[in-house]
């Protein structure tokens, strides 16, 4: 019997995490993982209680034509990574060696949170123009990256 692997299930659920975002440029999920346990999941949305961009009338970025890449201050929405994050300290659980499968790769802003919070490995599947987080990535020395591609990979 041939199922898929743990990096498939994880990213497919980042994958399905990713359809409750309302970002109106790019929908993105996270799912924190540790002991092949889910930690705790986050996607890209305003805070907890504030409207998001669809019910503001459209999204900012867009208005004021921002690149993808740059100016991520300039945003309603908190990155599906640091949701997750988020998330698992409001719950009050350690994301210390854990592994966060994410949609798309991290910018730099929610790479550093991801540095700080312990996370040792970053599995992505879409790229993201941001050469800061591969620079701060290398320089953390205890943070890994990799690309996967999604229905490639099955294992017994």
């Amino acid at each position: 019997m041939e199922r898929i692997s743990f990096d498939e299930y994880f990213m497919k659920m980042s994958e399905l995490v990713s359809e409750r975002a309302t970002c109106l440029r790019r929908k993105v999920g996270a799912v924190i993982v540790k002991d092949k346990s889910v930690v705790s999941t986050g996607y890209n949305g305003p805070p907890r209680g504030c409207p998001s961009c669809d019910e503001k009338g459209g999204c900012l970025r867009e208005k004021l034509k921002v690149p993808s890449g740059q100016r991520h201050e300039l945003c309603r929405a908190a990155h599906a990574e640091a949701n997750a994050l988020a998330q698992a300290a409001k719950l009050g659980n350690s994301t210390e060696g854990a592994t966060l499968y994410c949609t798309t790769f991290p910018c730099s802003l929610c790479v550093k949170l991801i540095i700080n919070s312990g996370i040792k490995e970053i599995v992505y599947v879409d790229g993201y123009p941001d050469d800061l987080t591969t620079e701060l990535v290398n320089e953390s020395g205890h943070v890994k990256m990799r690309k996967i591609e999604m229905g490639a990979d099955k294992t017994a």
